[in-house]
């Protein structure tokens, strides 16, 4: 019980930059919640950039979403290097990104992570992605090597969305095997009211949510289906591999999908059952 608290305490809360997003967070998540932030190729950098900015203006350790595909040319690096280091934001996650095609010369995460090594390692913490699930265009071991390759210039990797217990214990032990000894924040998709969720995917726009239905439509037939989704569920299930001290898993990954309130709400319930134990 122990470990399971203790990752219910280390934990991170994705956020949406969508217009009501930062009075959202500072109504309901606590200063000592680090909150990421993604980016899509549909709205692209600016609006994440503005909002990990204000956020970490208000105190938050505030984590821009800064994916390769989104970036121009090594100017831009620069100017997003810049603007981030002098707001005070020393930590950044580093995916591919889902753009069809790059905007200019970074075709994955580990050309632009090797273009920040050249620019001194501007960043204290730098995440990468790591998928428990198959990737719908990747080989598994191609995953597990891309992350073999990208690890030295990481402080930490996420995983991305998973519904299964058993493949997440399987796939923590992988990457352990591989020597990889990052440590990991384990992505669980937060309390998702269906109703809001599916309000959520029109406001997107329909190019942004029919993109995201096409990439991920397990994961949205899974949040969406009435009574088809719990996280306390999936985290009784997978705490004796996530806690084993072997897996070295650092806290979790919440998907808020902007259902912040909500999030926090349940997170804060899960410690107060604990404790009641």
């Amino acid at each position: 019980m122990t470990a399971f608290r203790s990752l219910l305490h280390h934990v991170r809360y994705e956020v949406l930059p969508a217009r009501a997003t930062q009075d959202k967070v500072l109504a309901h998540v606590p200063r000592d919640v680090v909150v990421t932030v993604t980016a899509s190729p549909v709205k692209g950098l600016e609006p994440t950039l503005d909002l990990a900015t204000r956020l970490a203006a208000h105190g938050y350790r505030a984590v821009p979403h800064v994916p390769a595909r989104l970036l121009r040319d090594g100017a831009h690096v620069k100017e997003v290097v810049h603007r981030l280091c002098e707001a005070g934001v020393d930590d950044v996650f580093v995916p591919a990104g889902d753009a069809d095609a790059p905007a200019g010369p970074y075709e994955g995460a580990l050309p632009l992570l090797r273009h920040l090594a050249e620019l001194g390692s501007p960043f204290a913490r730098v995440g990468i992605t790591g998928y428990p699930e198959s990737h719908p265009l990747i080989d598994d071991d191609i995953t597990i090597q891309a992350m073999w390759d990208k690890h030295a210039h990481a402080t930490y990797i996420v995983s991305n969305l998973c519904f299964d217990a058993r493949v997440l214990g399987e796939w923590v032990g992988r990457v352990r095997r591989r020597d990889v000894t990052l440590p990991v924040y384990v992505g669980v998709a937060g309390p998702v009211e269906r109703t809001k969720l599916l309000a959520m995917a029109a406001k997107i726009g329909v190019g942004e949510s029919t993109r995201f239905l096409a990439r991920h439509a397990s994961w949205f037939a899974r949040l969406a289906a009435p009574g088809g989704y719990a996280p306390e569920r999936l985290l009784r299930r997978s705490a004796p591999a996530l806690t084993a001290p072997s897996a070295a898993v650092a806290g979790l990954h919440l998907f808020t999908f902007n259902q912040i309130a909500e999030t926090e709400r349940w997170r804060r319930a899960m410690l107060d059952r604990i404790d009641g134990c």
